[in-house]
């Protein structure tokens, strides 16, 4: 049906209601003889002002006005045209929403019948019609405007989700309100979202985002935000968790350190959910806090990445051999091998005026990376303590994160050499000549077999 055929038909309804009662009032006065005067003139009843268009957020009450002038015996009644509805006709409520109400201003000269809304819906929107019922019916329009302020559908939007690595994500976000809401999306540390390798923004427009080939670096959360210029704005926050089976990096897999001294193993893990991490020697028993050993496990930055710590105290000729660190989860499970050997503390060269050592401090103690690479400290007696023959070992790896040195078991050797070289003081310069000679014979001897040793050891003869 044709909007125009719609305003003729409730028209035509208003027009029949409002005869009836015009009808009723003409028998009365027929009846109290009361008959009107002939040949009297009667104005006709005339709109005096517009209706004003109005626009109210949901929940609100609203009040529409229709002014009219001369309206004598005739009835002024309201509708709303869309929903082809008579809600009310003079002074009474015809709808059954209660919702609806009408008064009117008895002594305004030009009457003003008011329409009153109260709890504005949504269903309330569009033209309201005020209409006198004259033999040809004056009508005029308002429109009614009714916003909503944006509001997320839980049920059709995403919740928090668990994936694995490498899969595809759709995060959805449906929002409803009035005008339509726009939905954007970003992270809620304000990185960038990584929709594909070649591809990351800090924002991204739409109900829906997909993430193609998700890695951990994009777990996190997401925030789903809707606005639609009606205050307040309504975000969702999205938990992605990315799954991975645990890996490991092993700064050093082989370290020396003296008999009696204190050493530090490390080994560093990535792995969601969290993983259960613990060490064990080359039987497979699993090492527990004691006063030979201290573990820690230390959570880093993102929360996925573990720093494992091995302390083993007062080293003994048991201690030396293989040690692992394990990470598991349901994912799966890795480990990885550290090889510990015994090594001779550094040695200064004695004067040739005293024979008591001092110890040198090369590098700090305290464990700190202070410069690329890891760094690995042996003390002595442990707790800052130093001794006579107490040492601080500062080891930089600067090639691939499984490689080791191998000729530090050389280093530790040849340092044992050079501290059984002899030195001979004498008084006049032809022993001291004759001394420096002496070394340089020694010096060759021992390079030499050293060389030798070395080429032994490691298969060339």
């Amino acid at each position: 049906m044709s909007p125009t055929t719609e305003s003729h038909t409730v028209g035509a309804l208003l027009l029949m209601l409002l005869a009836t009662t015009t009808r009723v009032s003409t028998n009365t006065a027929v009846k109290t003889g009361t008959v009107p005067a002939v040949n009297v003139v009667i104005e006709e009843p005339e709109f005096t002002d517009v209706i004003e268009n109005v626009t109210v957020p949901a929940g609100r009450n609203v009040k529409l006005a229709c002014s009219v002038k001369n309206l004598g015996s005739y009835k002024v009644a309201w509708m709303h045209f869309e929903q082809s509805a008579i809600l009310t006709v003079h002074n009474h409520v015809i709808t059954r929403n209660p919702r609806i109400s009408v008064t009117h201003d008895k002594h305004d000269k030009h009457k003003t019948w008011f329409l009153h809304i109260s709890n504005v819906q949504e269903e309330d929107k569009g033209r309201y019609m005020c209409q006198i019922n004259t033999v040809t019916a004056k009508t005029q329009f308002g429109y009614l405007h009714v916003v909503v302020p944006p509001n997320i559908d839980d049920s059709l939007s995403s919740s928090d989700v668990i994936v694995r690595e490498g899969s595809n994500v759709t995060l959805k976000c449906r929002a409803t309100g009035s005008p339509h809401p726009l939905v954007k999306w970003k992270r809620d540390d304000n990185s960038k979202i990584a929709i594909n390798k070649s591809l990351s923004v800090l924002e991204w427009d739409g109900e829906s985002v997909e993430i193609s080939k998700i890695s951990r670096l994009d777990m996190g959360a997401y925030l789903c935000i809707a606005s639609n210029g009606v205050p307040p704005t309504v975000s969702k926050r999205i938990k992605v968790s990315v799954d991975f089976p645990p890996m490991l990096w092993i700064p050093h897999q082989l370290v020396g350190v003296p008999l009696y001294f204190n050493v530090t193993l490390e080994c560093f893990t990535e792995a969601h959910p969290t993983s259960l991490n613990y060490w064990t020697r080359e039987d497979g028993h699993m090492i527990h806090d004691s006063r030979k050993y201290r573990t820690e496990s230390m959570v880093g930055t993102p929360v996925y990445k573990t720093h494992m710590r091995l302390n083993i105290f007062n080293i003994q000729q048991s201690d030396y051999g293989t040690y692992k660190c394990v990470a598991k989860n349901p994912r799966g499970e890795t480990d990885g091998t550290i090889r510990l050997y015994i090594s001779t503390p550094p040695t200064t060269s004695p004067s040739p005026i005293t024979t008591e050592f001092q110890p040198v401090d090369y590098w700090s103690s305290n464990g700190r990376n202070d410069t690329a690479g890891s760094h690995h400290t042996f003390n002595g007696l442990g707790n800052g303590q130093h001794h006579p023959n107490s040492y601080s070992v500062h080891v930089t790896d600067k090639n691939s994160k499984y490689s080791s040195n191998l000729n530090d078991i050389d280093k530790s050797e040849q340092k044992s050499f050079d501290s059984k070289v002899i030195y001979w003081s004498s008084a006049n310069g032809s022993s001291k000549a004759a001394s420096q000679t002496l070394r340089n014979i020694l010096s060759s001897i021992i390079s030499s077999a050293l060389l030798g040793a070395s080429l032994v050891k490691y298969g060339f003869h």
